[in-house]
Protein backbone atom coordinates (compact mmCIF):
# COMPACT_ATOMS: atom_id res chain seq x y z
CA UNK A 1 0.00 0.00 0.00
CA UNK A 2 2.82 2.41 0.83
CA UNK A 3 4.61 1.66 -2.42
CA UNK A 4 1.41 2.40 -4.40
CA UNK A 5 1.03 5.73 -2.62
CA UNK A 6 4.66 6.64 -3.36
CA UNK A 7 4.18 5.75 -7.03
CA UNK A 8 1.06 7.90 -7.30
CA UNK A 9 2.86 10.77 -5.58
CA UNK A 10 5.71 10.65 -8.12
CA UNK A 11 3.26 10.59 -11.04
CA UNK A 12 1.50 13.60 -9.59
CA UNK A 13 4.77 15.51 -9.31
CA UNK A 14 5.62 14.75 -12.96
CA UNK A 15 2.19 15.90 -14.07
CA UNK A 16 2.45 19.09 -12.07
CA UNK A 17 5.88 19.79 -13.60
CA UNK A 18 4.57 19.23 -17.13
CA UNK A 19 1.63 21.58 -16.55
CA UNK A 20 3.93 24.16 -15.06
CA UNK A 21 6.21 24.07 -18.12
CA UNK A 22 3.20 24.26 -20.48
CA UNK A 23 1.88 27.36 -18.71
CA UNK A 24 5.23 29.11 -19.05
CA UNK A 25 6.39 28.84 -22.65
CA UNK A 26 9.83 30.11 -23.61
CA UNK A 27 12.67 29.73 -26.10
CA UNK A 28 16.03 28.01 -25.80
CA UNK A 29 18.92 28.96 -28.17
CA UNK A 30 22.12 26.89 -28.39
CA UNK A 31 25.15 28.13 -30.39
CA UNK A 32 27.92 25.48 -30.69
CA UNK A 33 30.66 25.11 -33.41
CA UNK A 34 28.87 27.50 -35.81
CA UNK A 35 25.58 25.75 -35.37
CA UNK A 36 22.60 27.52 -33.87
CA UNK A 37 19.72 25.55 -32.40
CA UNK A 38 16.56 27.27 -31.23
CA UNK A 39 13.64 25.43 -29.63
CA UNK A 40 11.07 25.72 -26.89
CA UNK A 41 11.76 25.01 -23.24
CA UNK A 42 9.53 21.90 -23.21
CA UNK A 43 11.34 20.33 -26.16
CA UNK A 44 14.70 21.15 -24.60
CA UNK A 45 13.68 19.41 -21.35
CA UNK A 46 12.61 16.33 -23.24
CA UNK A 47 15.89 16.32 -25.13
CA UNK A 48 17.85 16.48 -21.89
CA UNK A 49 15.97 13.50 -20.50
CA UNK A 50 16.52 11.45 -23.68
CA UNK A 51 20.22 12.34 -23.72
CA UNK A 52 20.61 11.23 -20.13
CA UNK A 53 18.88 7.95 -20.88
CA UNK A 54 21.14 7.29 -23.88
CA UNK A 55 24.18 8.04 -21.76
CA UNK A 56 23.13 5.50 -19.16
CA UNK A 57 22.55 2.85 -21.82
CA UNK A 58 25.97 3.47 -23.32
CA UNK A 59 27.61 3.24 -19.90
CA UNK A 60 25.86 -0.06 -19.20
CA UNK A 61 27.02 -1.51 -22.51
CA UNK A 62 30.61 -0.47 -21.81
CA UNK A 63 30.52 -2.02 -18.34
CA UNK A 64 29.16 -5.25 -19.74
CA UNK A 65 31.84 -5.47 -22.41
CA UNK A 66 34.72 -4.68 -20.10
CA UNK A 67 33.29 -6.91 -17.32
CA UNK A 68 32.96 -10.07 -19.34
CA UNK A 69 36.28 -11.62 -18.15
CA UNK A 70 35.52 -11.04 -14.50
CA UNK A 71 31.98 -12.29 -15.02
CA UNK A 72 33.28 -15.53 -16.44
CA UNK A 73 35.69 -15.83 -13.49
CA UNK A 74 32.90 -15.17 -10.98
CA UNK A 75 30.72 -17.85 -12.55
CA UNK A 76 33.58 -20.31 -12.31
CA UNK A 77 34.15 -19.45 -8.65
CA UNK A 78 30.44 -19.77 -7.96
CA UNK A 79 30.38 -23.22 -9.52
CA UNK A 80 33.41 -24.30 -7.45
CA UNK A 81 31.83 -22.89 -4.31
CA UNK A 82 28.58 -24.70 -5.01
CA UNK A 83 30.46 -27.97 -5.57
CA UNK A 84 32.42 -27.40 -2.36
CA UNK A 85 29.31 -26.84 -0.26
CA UNK A 86 27.68 -29.83 -1.86
CA UNK A 87 30.71 -31.92 -0.83
CA UNK A 88 30.46 -30.53 2.71
CA UNK A 89 26.76 -31.38 2.89
CA UNK A 90 27.30 -34.92 1.64
CA UNK A 91 30.26 -35.36 3.96
CA UNK A 92 28.18 -34.38 6.99
CA UNK A 93 25.52 -36.85 5.93
CA UNK A 94 28.18 -39.56 5.61
CA UNK A 95 29.47 -38.74 9.10
CA UNK A 96 25.95 -38.98 10.47
CA UNK A 97 25.53 -42.33 8.72
CA UNK A 98 28.87 -43.59 10.10
CA UNK A 99 30.60 -44.01 6.71
CA UNK A 100 34.25 -42.93 7.23
CA UNK A 101 35.32 -43.73 3.63
CA UNK A 102 32.64 -41.53 2.03
CA UNK A 103 33.22 -38.82 4.64
CA UNK A 104 36.95 -38.75 3.86
CA UNK A 105 36.31 -38.58 0.10
CA UNK A 106 33.92 -35.66 0.48
CA UNK A 107 36.36 -33.94 2.84
CA UNK A 108 39.04 -34.08 0.09
CA UNK A 109 36.58 -32.56 -2.40
CA UNK A 110 35.63 -29.83 0.03
CA UNK A 111 39.30 -29.02 0.63
CA UNK A 112 39.80 -28.82 -3.17
CA UNK A 113 36.93 -26.43 -3.86
CA UNK A 114 36.40 -24.41 -0.63
CA UNK A 115 39.58 -24.78 1.36
CA UNK A 116 39.08 -21.56 3.36
CA UNK A 117 35.59 -22.32 4.61
CA UNK A 118 35.24 -23.10 8.37
CA UNK A 119 32.91 -25.98 7.60
CA UNK A 120 35.66 -27.61 5.56
CA UNK A 121 37.88 -27.81 8.65
CA UNK A 122 35.00 -29.19 10.68
CA UNK A 123 34.33 -31.86 8.06
CA UNK A 124 38.01 -32.84 8.01
CA UNK A 125 38.16 -33.05 11.80
CA UNK A 126 35.02 -35.12 12.17
CA UNK A 127 35.90 -37.47 9.32
CA UNK A 128 39.32 -38.01 10.94
CA UNK A 129 37.63 -38.72 14.29
CA UNK A 130 35.26 -41.16 12.62
CA UNK A 131 38.13 -43.03 10.98
CA UNK A 132 40.19 -43.04 14.19
CA UNK A 133 42.97 -40.75 12.95
CA UNK A 134 43.44 -38.69 16.12
CA UNK A 135 46.51 -36.87 14.79
CA UNK A 136 44.71 -35.54 11.74
CA UNK A 137 41.71 -34.56 13.88
CA UNK A 138 43.90 -32.55 16.25
CA UNK A 139 45.65 -30.89 13.29
CA UNK A 140 42.27 -29.81 11.91
CA UNK A 141 41.16 -28.44 15.30
CA UNK A 142 44.44 -26.56 15.70
CA UNK A 143 43.92 -25.01 12.25
CA UNK A 144 40.57 -23.72 13.52
CA UNK A 145 42.36 -21.69 16.21
CA UNK A 146 43.76 -19.37 13.52
CA UNK A 147 40.32 -18.08 12.57
CA UNK A 148 38.19 -16.05 14.99
CA UNK A 149 34.94 -17.63 13.84
CA UNK A 150 36.19 -21.18 14.48
CA UNK A 151 38.50 -20.64 17.48
CA UNK A 152 35.99 -21.78 20.12
CA UNK A 153 35.04 -24.78 18.01
CA UNK A 154 38.69 -25.75 17.75
CA UNK A 155 39.11 -25.45 21.52
CA UNK A 156 36.23 -27.80 22.10
CA UNK A 157 37.62 -30.33 19.64
CA UNK A 158 41.05 -30.18 21.28
CA UNK A 159 39.38 -30.55 24.70
CA UNK A 160 37.57 -33.70 23.57
CA UNK A 161 40.74 -35.19 22.08
CA UNK A 162 42.78 -34.41 25.20
CA UNK A 163 40.20 -36.03 27.43
CA UNK A 164 40.09 -39.10 25.19
CA UNK A 165 43.81 -39.66 25.54
CA UNK A 166 43.64 -39.02 29.30
CA UNK A 167 45.53 -35.70 29.33
CA UNK A 168 43.36 -33.90 31.89
CA UNK A 169 45.86 -31.06 32.31
CA UNK A 170 45.58 -30.11 28.64
CA UNK A 171 41.81 -30.62 28.69
CA UNK A 172 41.47 -28.24 31.64
CA UNK A 173 43.65 -25.65 29.88
CA UNK A 174 41.46 -25.78 26.77
CA UNK A 175 38.30 -25.43 28.88
CA UNK A 176 39.78 -22.44 30.73
CA UNK A 177 40.69 -20.77 27.44
CA UNK A 178 37.22 -21.39 26.06
CA UNK A 179 35.57 -19.83 29.14
CA UNK A 180 37.81 -16.75 28.85
CA UNK A 181 36.91 -16.28 25.19
CA UNK A 182 33.20 -17.11 25.57
CA UNK A 183 31.93 -17.18 29.18
CA UNK A 184 28.49 -18.51 28.18
CA UNK A 185 29.77 -21.85 26.85
CA UNK A 186 27.84 -24.59 28.67
CA UNK A 187 30.30 -27.41 27.93
CA UNK A 188 33.30 -25.41 29.16
CA UNK A 189 31.57 -24.38 32.41
CA UNK A 190 30.43 -27.96 33.04
CA UNK A 191 33.95 -29.25 32.36
CA UNK A 192 35.49 -26.78 34.81
CA UNK A 193 32.95 -27.76 37.47
CA UNK A 194 33.86 -31.43 36.97
CA UNK A 195 37.57 -30.66 37.19
CA UNK A 196 37.15 -28.67 40.41
CA UNK A 197 35.04 -31.35 42.08
CA UNK A 198 37.41 -34.14 41.00
CA UNK A 199 40.32 -32.23 42.54
CA UNK A 200 38.40 -31.55 45.75
CA UNK A 201 38.58 -27.76 45.25
CA UNK A 202 35.15 -27.08 46.69
CA UNK A 203 35.44 -23.28 46.75
CA UNK A 204 36.38 -23.10 43.05
CA UNK A 205 33.55 -25.53 42.33
CA UNK A 206 31.11 -23.23 44.12
CA UNK A 207 32.35 -20.33 42.02
CA UNK A 208 31.73 -22.38 38.89
CA UNK A 209 28.21 -23.24 40.11
CA UNK A 210 27.43 -19.59 40.78
CA UNK A 211 28.73 -18.59 37.33
CA UNK A 212 26.56 -21.25 35.68
CA UNK A 213 23.52 -20.00 37.60
CA UNK A 214 24.27 -16.37 36.64
CA UNK A 215 24.51 -17.34 32.98
CA UNK A 216 21.26 -19.34 33.30
CA UNK A 217 23.00 -22.53 32.32
CA UNK A 218 21.24 -24.26 35.24
CA UNK A 219 17.99 -23.55 37.03
CA UNK A 220 17.88 -22.02 40.49
CA UNK A 221 16.83 -25.20 42.27
CA UNK A 222 19.68 -27.23 40.79
CA UNK A 223 22.25 -24.53 41.58
CA UNK A 224 20.99 -24.25 45.14
CA UNK A 225 21.24 -27.99 45.67
CA UNK A 226 24.75 -28.10 44.17
CA UNK A 227 25.93 -25.29 46.46
CA UNK A 228 24.57 -27.19 49.45
CA UNK A 229 26.37 -30.38 48.39
CA UNK A 230 29.66 -28.52 47.94
CA UNK A 231 29.29 -26.86 51.33
CA UNK A 232 28.63 -30.25 52.93
CA UNK A 233 31.73 -31.67 51.27
CA UNK A 234 33.78 -28.71 52.50
CA UNK A 235 32.42 -29.18 56.02
CA UNK A 236 33.27 -32.89 56.06
CA UNK A 237 36.84 -32.14 54.94
CA UNK A 238 37.37 -29.37 57.51
CA UNK A 239 35.61 -30.90 60.53
CA UNK A 240 38.88 -32.10 62.11
CA UNK A 241 41.19 -29.24 61.04
CA UNK A 242 38.87 -26.22 61.27
CA UNK A 243 35.76 -27.09 63.28
CA UNK A 244 34.40 -23.53 63.25
CA UNK A 245 34.63 -23.30 59.48
CA UNK A 246 33.13 -26.79 59.15
CA UNK A 247 30.18 -25.91 61.36
CA UNK A 248 29.47 -22.70 59.45
CA UNK A 249 29.59 -24.55 56.13
CA UNK A 250 27.34 -27.35 57.43
CA UNK A 251 24.76 -24.87 58.77
CA UNK A 252 24.72 -22.99 55.47
CA UNK A 253 24.30 -26.28 53.61
CA UNK A 254 21.37 -27.25 55.83
CA UNK A 255 19.83 -23.83 55.22
CA UNK A 256 20.04 -24.35 51.46
CA UNK A 257 18.90 -28.01 51.57
CA UNK A 258 17.29 -29.07 54.88
CA UNK A 259 17.01 -32.67 53.65
CA UNK A 260 20.73 -33.07 52.90
CA UNK A 261 21.45 -35.87 55.37
CA UNK A 262 25.27 -35.62 55.68
CA UNK A 263 25.17 -31.88 56.38
CA UNK A 264 22.31 -32.20 58.87
CA UNK A 265 23.92 -35.07 60.78
CA UNK A 266 27.29 -33.30 60.91
CA UNK A 267 25.78 -29.98 61.99
CA UNK A 268 23.67 -31.70 64.66
CA UNK A 269 26.64 -33.57 66.14
CA UNK A 270 28.88 -30.50 66.12
CA UNK A 271 26.18 -28.36 67.78
CA UNK A 272 25.70 -31.12 70.34
CA UNK A 273 29.42 -31.15 71.10
CA UNK A 274 29.32 -27.36 71.60
CA UNK A 275 26.44 -27.75 74.08
CA UNK A 276 23.74 -26.17 71.89
CA UNK A 277 21.31 -29.04 72.47
CA UNK A 278 18.06 -27.27 71.55
CA UNK A 279 19.34 -25.95 68.23
CA UNK A 280 20.81 -29.35 67.37
CA UNK A 281 17.52 -31.09 68.20
CA UNK A 282 15.47 -28.64 66.10
CA UNK A 283 17.85 -29.00 63.17
CA UNK A 284 17.80 -32.80 63.29
CA UNK A 285 14.02 -32.92 63.65
CA UNK A 286 13.62 -30.70 60.58
CA UNK A 287 16.00 -32.94 58.63
CA UNK A 288 14.12 -36.05 59.78
CA UNK A 289 10.85 -34.60 58.49
CA UNK A 290 12.47 -34.17 55.08
CA UNK A 291 14.31 -37.50 54.80
CA UNK A 292 14.43 -40.33 57.35
CA UNK A 293 17.99 -41.60 57.60
CA UNK A 294 19.79 -43.71 60.23
CA UNK A 295 22.58 -41.10 60.54
CA UNK A 296 20.04 -38.43 61.48
CA UNK A 297 18.34 -40.82 63.91
CA UNK A 298 21.68 -41.74 65.51
CA UNK A 299 22.69 -38.08 65.88
CA UNK A 300 19.28 -37.25 67.38
CA UNK A 301 19.42 -40.08 69.91
CA UNK A 302 22.93 -38.97 70.99
CA UNK A 303 22.13 -35.26 70.94
CA UNK A 304 22.75 -34.97 74.69
CA UNK A 305 25.95 -36.79 75.69
CA UNK A 306 25.68 -38.94 78.80
CA UNK A 307 21.93 -39.55 78.60
CA UNK A 308 20.53 -42.82 79.86
CA UNK A 309 19.10 -45.53 77.67
CA UNK A 310 15.59 -44.52 78.77
CA UNK A 311 16.18 -40.95 77.57
CA UNK A 312 17.39 -42.23 74.22
CA UNK A 313 14.26 -44.39 74.00
CA UNK A 314 12.08 -41.34 74.65
CA UNK A 315 13.81 -39.44 71.84
CA UNK A 316 13.33 -42.44 69.54
CA UNK A 317 9.60 -42.26 70.30
CA UNK A 318 9.68 -38.58 69.27
CA UNK A 319 11.15 -39.55 65.90
CA UNK A 320 8.41 -42.12 65.31
CA UNK A 321 5.79 -39.47 66.06
CA UNK A 322 7.30 -37.14 63.47
CA UNK A 323 7.12 -39.85 60.76
CA UNK A 324 4.69 -42.57 61.88
CA UNK A 325 5.21 -46.09 60.48
CA UNK A 326 8.49 -45.08 58.84
CA UNK A 327 10.82 -48.12 58.69
CA UNK A 328 13.86 -46.12 59.80
CA UNK A 329 11.95 -44.80 62.78
CA UNK A 330 10.80 -48.32 63.68
CA UNK A 331 14.37 -49.62 63.54
CA UNK A 332 15.66 -46.72 65.63
CA UNK A 333 12.92 -47.27 68.23
CA UNK A 334 13.59 -51.02 68.38
CA UNK A 335 17.33 -50.48 68.80
CA UNK A 336 16.76 -47.95 71.58
CA UNK A 337 14.33 -50.35 73.30
CA UNK A 338 16.92 -53.14 73.20
CA UNK A 339 19.55 -50.89 74.77
CA UNK A 340 17.01 -49.87 77.41
CA UNK A 341 16.30 -53.59 78.04
CA UNK A 342 12.64 -53.11 77.19
CA UNK A 343 12.55 -56.37 75.25
CA UNK A 344 8.78 -56.63 75.02
CA UNK A 345 8.64 -53.15 73.47
CA UNK A 346 11.37 -54.11 71.01
CA UNK A 347 9.46 -57.23 69.92
CA UNK A 348 6.17 -55.41 69.50
CA UNK A 349 7.92 -52.66 67.53
CA UNK A 350 9.65 -55.05 65.15
CA UNK A 351 6.65 -57.33 64.58
CA UNK A 352 4.80 -55.15 61.99
CA UNK A 353 8.09 -54.45 60.20
CA UNK A 354 8.95 -58.14 59.95
CA UNK A 355 5.46 -58.97 58.71
CA UNK A 356 6.35 -57.41 55.35
CA UNK A 357 9.61 -59.32 55.00
CA UNK A 358 12.58 -59.04 57.32
CA UNK A 359 15.41 -56.88 55.97
CA UNK A 360 19.08 -57.25 56.88
CA UNK A 361 19.01 -54.63 59.64
CA UNK A 362 15.79 -56.06 61.07
CA UNK A 363 17.35 -59.53 61.24
CA UNK A 364 20.46 -58.15 62.93
CA UNK A 365 18.31 -56.35 65.48
CA UNK A 366 16.46 -59.58 66.18
CA UNK A 367 19.78 -61.35 66.71
CA UNK A 368 20.82 -58.60 69.10
CA UNK A 369 17.47 -58.88 70.88
CA UNK A 370 17.73 -62.66 71.30
CA UNK A 371 21.27 -62.41 72.61
CA UNK A 372 20.41 -59.61 75.04
CA UNK A 373 17.19 -61.24 76.33
CA UNK A 374 17.92 -64.97 76.33
CA UNK A 375 21.56 -65.40 75.40
CA UNK A 376 20.41 -68.18 73.06
CA UNK A 377 23.22 -68.80 70.59
CA UNK A 378 20.94 -70.91 68.41
CA UNK A 379 18.53 -68.04 67.93
CA UNK A 380 21.36 -65.62 67.24
CA UNK A 381 22.82 -67.91 64.59
CA UNK A 382 19.40 -68.35 63.01
CA UNK A 383 18.79 -64.61 62.72
CA UNK A 384 22.29 -64.03 61.40
CA UNK A 385 21.63 -66.72 58.80
CA UNK A 386 18.42 -64.99 57.82
CA UNK A 387 20.30 -61.71 57.47
CA UNK A 388 22.47 -63.24 54.74
CA UNK A 389 19.34 -64.09 52.71
CA UNK A 390 17.17 -61.10 53.56
CA UNK A 391 16.52 -58.17 51.21
CA UNK A 392 19.01 -55.36 51.53
CA UNK A 393 18.27 -52.12 53.31
CA UNK A 394 18.56 -48.68 51.75
CA UNK A 395 22.08 -47.44 51.05
CA UNK A 396 23.89 -44.70 49.15
CA UNK A 397 23.75 -45.66 45.46
CA UNK A 398 25.31 -43.86 42.50
CA UNK A 399 25.99 -45.18 38.98
CA UNK A 400 25.57 -48.78 40.14
CA UNK A 401 27.94 -48.32 43.08
CA UNK A 402 26.65 -49.03 46.61
CA UNK A 403 28.44 -47.18 49.39
CA UNK A 404 28.02 -47.14 53.16
CA UNK A 405 29.10 -43.49 53.26
CA UNK A 406 27.88 -40.47 51.35
CA UNK A 407 30.26 -38.93 48.83
CA UNK A 408 29.76 -35.57 47.10
CA UNK A 409 31.05 -36.89 43.76
CA UNK A 410 30.51 -40.26 42.10
CA UNK A 411 33.83 -42.12 41.75
CA UNK A 412 32.44 -43.81 38.64
CA UNK A 413 31.28 -40.88 36.51
CA UNK A 414 32.59 -37.89 38.47
CA UNK A 415 29.06 -36.46 38.64
CA UNK A 416 28.27 -34.05 41.46
CA UNK A 417 25.47 -35.02 43.86
CA UNK A 418 25.11 -38.46 42.29
CA UNK A 419 24.51 -40.52 45.46
CA UNK A 420 20.89 -41.22 46.36
CA UNK A 421 19.62 -42.93 49.50
CA UNK A 422 17.60 -45.82 48.12
CA UNK A 423 17.31 -49.59 48.13
CA UNK A 424 19.93 -51.09 45.79
CA UNK A 425 18.37 -52.66 42.69
CA UNK A 426 20.16 -56.00 43.23
CA UNK A 427 19.39 -57.88 46.46
CA UNK A 428 21.27 -60.66 48.17
CA UNK A 429 18.22 -62.84 48.39
CA UNK A 430 14.45 -62.94 48.17
CA UNK A 431 13.49 -65.21 51.01
CA UNK A 432 11.14 -62.77 52.68
CA UNK A 433 8.01 -64.56 51.49
CA UNK A 434 9.19 -67.82 53.02
CA UNK A 435 10.28 -66.24 56.30
CA UNK A 436 7.17 -64.29 57.21
CA UNK A 437 5.19 -66.97 59.00
CA UNK A 438 8.12 -68.31 61.00
CA UNK A 439 9.28 -64.80 61.91
CA UNK A 440 5.92 -63.89 63.34
CA UNK A 441 5.74 -67.21 65.15
CA UNK A 442 9.12 -66.56 66.74
CA UNK A 443 7.98 -63.15 67.89
CA UNK A 444 4.81 -64.56 69.40
CA UNK A 445 6.64 -67.42 71.19
CA UNK A 446 10.04 -66.11 72.22
CA UNK A 447 10.87 -69.23 74.21
CA UNK A 448 10.51 -71.67 71.30
CA UNK A 449 13.93 -72.86 70.05
CA UNK A 450 14.82 -72.15 66.41
CA UNK A 451 17.80 -74.28 65.56
CA UNK A 452 17.72 -76.99 68.22
CA UNK A 453 16.34 -80.29 66.97
CA UNK A 454 12.74 -81.09 67.88
CA UNK A 455 11.53 -84.56 68.80
CA UNK A 456 7.90 -85.40 69.45
CA UNK A 457 7.25 -88.86 70.86
CA UNK A 458 3.80 -90.40 70.56
CA UNK A 459 2.06 -92.17 73.42
CA UNK A 460 3.68 -95.36 74.60
CA UNK A 461 2.05 -98.47 73.17
CA UNK A 462 2.46 -102.13 73.83
CA UNK A 463 4.41 -103.84 71.08
CA UNK A 464 3.85 -107.57 70.60
CA UNK A 465 6.83 -109.79 71.08
CA UNK A 466 8.85 -110.40 67.94
CA UNK A 467 7.67 -107.20 66.24
CA UNK A 468 9.79 -104.07 66.00
CA UNK A 469 7.94 -100.78 66.35
CA UNK A 470 7.40 -99.13 62.99
CA UNK A 471 9.47 -95.95 62.52
CA UNK A 472 8.56 -93.03 60.25
CA UNK A 473 11.38 -90.75 59.04
CA UNK A 474 10.35 -87.30 57.73
CA UNK A 475 12.45 -85.71 55.03
CA UNK A 476 12.25 -81.97 54.23
CA UNK A 477 10.38 -82.18 50.95
CA UNK A 478 10.06 -84.71 48.17
CA UNK A 479 9.45 -83.60 44.62
CA UNK A 480 8.49 -87.12 43.46
CA UNK A 481 5.02 -87.49 41.99
CA UNK A 482 2.57 -90.05 43.34
CA UNK A 483 3.31 -93.48 41.94
CA UNK A 484 1.43 -96.75 42.11
CA UNK A 485 1.99 -98.83 45.16
CA UNK A 486 5.33 -100.59 44.97
CA UNK A 487 6.31 -103.05 47.64
CA UNK A 488 9.70 -104.63 48.02
CA UNK A 489 9.51 -107.79 50.13
CA UNK A 490 12.76 -109.16 51.40
CA UNK A 491 12.61 -112.74 52.74
CA UNK A 492 15.15 -113.44 55.49
CA UNK A 493 17.32 -116.52 55.00
CA UNK A 494 15.80 -119.79 56.12
CA UNK A 495 16.57 -120.77 59.70
CA UNK A 496 16.30 -124.17 61.33
CA UNK A 497 13.64 -122.90 63.66
CA UNK A 498 11.90 -119.86 62.11
CA UNK A 499 9.73 -117.75 64.39
CA UNK A 500 6.01 -118.02 64.09
CA UNK A 501 5.81 -114.75 62.12
CA UNK A 502 8.61 -114.05 59.71
CA UNK A 503 9.52 -110.31 59.51
CA UNK A 504 8.86 -108.63 56.18
CA UNK A 505 10.47 -105.31 55.25
CA UNK A 506 8.16 -103.14 53.18
CA UNK A 507 9.16 -99.73 51.72
CA UNK A 508 6.31 -97.63 50.36
CA UNK A 509 5.42 -93.93 49.94
CA UNK A 510 3.30 -92.49 52.68
CA UNK A 511 0.34 -91.91 50.37
CA UNK A 512 -0.09 -95.62 49.64
CA UNK A 513 -2.19 -97.62 52.00
CA UNK A 514 -0.87 -100.94 53.28
CA UNK A 515 -2.78 -104.12 52.49
CA UNK A 516 -5.35 -105.13 55.07
CA UNK A 517 -3.62 -107.02 57.83
CA UNK A 518 -3.63 -107.36 61.52
CA UNK A 519 -3.81 -104.22 63.58
CA UNK A 520 -0.45 -102.52 63.83
CA UNK A 521 0.71 -100.61 66.84
CA UNK A 522 0.89 -96.81 66.55
CA UNK A 523 4.20 -95.67 65.05
CA UNK A 524 6.72 -93.53 66.86
CA UNK A 525 7.35 -90.42 64.70
CA UNK A 526 10.60 -88.47 64.74
CA UNK A 527 10.21 -85.35 62.55
CA UNK A 528 13.47 -84.08 61.13
CA UNK A 529 14.28 -80.54 62.27
CA UNK A 530 14.32 -78.01 59.48
CA UNK A 531 15.04 -74.32 59.15
CA UNK A 532 12.01 -72.02 59.38
CA UNK A 533 12.47 -70.90 55.80
CA UNK A 534 12.54 -74.52 54.59
CA UNK A 535 9.00 -75.51 53.59
CA UNK A 536 8.16 -78.63 55.56
CA UNK A 537 5.80 -81.46 54.71
CA UNK A 538 2.80 -79.42 55.82
CA UNK A 539 3.35 -77.06 52.86
CA UNK A 540 3.13 -79.76 50.21
CA UNK A 541 0.25 -79.84 47.81
CA UNK A 542 -2.46 -82.47 48.29
CA UNK A 543 -1.75 -85.68 46.45
CA UNK A 544 2.00 -85.02 46.42
CA UNK A 545 4.33 -87.61 47.90
CA UNK A 546 5.29 -86.67 51.45
CA UNK A 547 8.76 -88.09 51.18
CA UNK A 548 8.40 -90.52 54.11
CA UNK A 549 9.43 -94.17 54.25
CA UNK A 550 7.98 -96.62 56.72
CA UNK A 551 9.66 -99.83 57.68
CA UNK A 552 7.10 -102.49 58.49
CA UNK A 553 7.95 -105.72 60.17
Amino acid sequence: MVRVLVYLFIIALVAIGAVWLADRPGEVSILWQGYRIETSVAIAAIGVVVLAFLTLVAWAIMRFVFGLPSAFGFASRARRRARGFEAISRGMVAIGAGDPIAAGRHAVDARKFVANEPLTLLLEAQSAQLSGDRGQAEAAFKAMLDKPETRVLGLRGLFVEARRRGDMTAARAFADDAVRRSPSLAWANDALLDFHTAAGDWQAARTAVERRAALRLSDKGEAKRQRAVLLAAEALDAKDREPEKALAAALEAVKLAPGLTPAAALAGRMLSERGDIKKAARLLEAAWKQVSHPDVASAYLDVRPGDSARDRLARAETLTKLRPADPEGVLALAGAAIHAQDFARARSTLKPLLAGGASVRACLLMAELEEAEHGATGRVREWLGRATRAPRDAAWVADGLVSDQWLPVSPISGRLDAFVWTVPPATLGSQGAHLNDDVLADLDEPSAPLLEGKAEVAEAVTVPAGLAPPVTIEQPKAEAKPEPKAEAKVEPPAAPAPPPAEPVVEIAPVTTKPAPQQAKPAPVVFPVAHAPDDPGPEQQAPGEAKGRFRIFS
